[in-house]
């Protein structure tokens, strides 16, 4: 897979933000007050957010994709949240995509369903 340097930096980066504010004062940081109301409150979050991103695809133009866009970033931010709340590492996240890479996902699917079925 090619490896962009820069989007990995910018992950990365962000994914110690989002570990420093587990410790931050609720009241001084939006994410500490996301880990302050537990998972729930993070899961309903993403689950907003990936229902904005959905409905500003609908409703896309192809002259402003900037909506989509916007939704897309809150909803990967909202989602890095919830990987940081619970202790996956973004890398671990990269590695996955990086091992699907290259690979049909008619197999990667099949592959994932005998995994299941096997244990």
């Amino acid at each position: 897979m090619p490896n962009s340097a820069a989007t990995n930096d910018t992950l990365l980066a962000l994914e110690a933000v989002l570990q420093a504010r587990k410790t931050a004062d609720p009241s001084s940081s939006y994410v500490a007050q996301l880990y302050d109301k537990g998972l729930n409150k993070i899961l309903e979050k993403v689950g907003e957010e990936a229902t904005e991103t959905i409905l500003a695809a609908k409703d896309l133009t192809p002259d402003h994709p900037q909506e989509l866009v916007a939704e897309t970033a809150d909803l990967w931010f909202h989602t890095l949240v919830m990987l940081a709340h619970c202790e996956v590492p973004v890398q671990a996240v990269l590695q996955e995509l990086d091992r699907r890479f290259g690979l049909s996902g008619l197999t990667e699917k099949a592959q994932r369903a005998e995994r299941t079925d096997n244990g």
